[in-house]
């Protein structure tokens, strides 16, 4: 049985809903960001079980169709990210259409009628919330994040960065309270 679940976009996530199934004695086959699959299928009074200790860590079993879209579009863009290998022609509607085999229009439409952000916007958001992790780690120098992030120059990073933030890179790493944001909270 394979169950989408709503919020698990980190390896922490990944802990957590494990721990949930463990305790239920749920055994999972496979399991990835934003996706359980089990071994055996289970009735409707399991299922709500689940769900609802899911929720009490702040998860949900998605099962309406255009939600699990829109956690496999979350999925993709927060892997994307992570992997911090954006090419500085990266096209995110290109991308996701050939990820999701969709057409980038439809899910567009479909993300920003449920997340009340663009898609545009949100992978704007995930981009700045990862070059504040990386400011935070001071192992790379701006540069190498704008490159590692597909900004065209530091001078785009910063303007997005200052226009989302509110400060500059350099004025973020001073702060004493970081403000980041969870990534599943975006």
């Amino acid at each position: 049985m394979k169950l989408f679940i709503k919020n698990m976009v980190c390896s922490r996530c990944i802990t957590a809903v494990e721990q949930v199934f463990n305790d239920l004695k749920l055994e999972i086959s496979t399991i990835d960001l934003g996706e359980v699959e089990t071994k055996s299928d289970f009735g409707s009074a399991e299922i709500r079980k689940l769900d609802d200790r899911l929720k009490a860590i702040g998860f949900q079993i998605l099962e309406d169709s255009s939600k699990k879209l829109i956690e496999k579009v979350k999925k993709s863009v927060i892997l994307k990210i992570n992997g911090l290998d954006i090419p500085e022609d990266f096209v995110l509607s290109k991308f996701l259409s050939e990820k999701l085999h969709k057409e980038y229009s439809a899910v567009s439409k479909l993300f920003s009628q449920n997340e009340n952000v663009t898609l545009e916007q949100y992978f704007i958001l995930q981009k700045i919330e990862k070059a504040k992790e990386l400011l935070l780690y001071d192992e790379f120098s701006l540069t190498e994040i704008s490159i590692k992030l597909g900004y065209r120059s530091v001078q785009h990073l910063s303007s997005q960065f200052r226009n989302t933030t509110g400060f500059s890179p350099s004025e973020f790493k001073k702060l004493k309270q970081k403000n980041r944001i969870p990534l599943d909270k975006i």
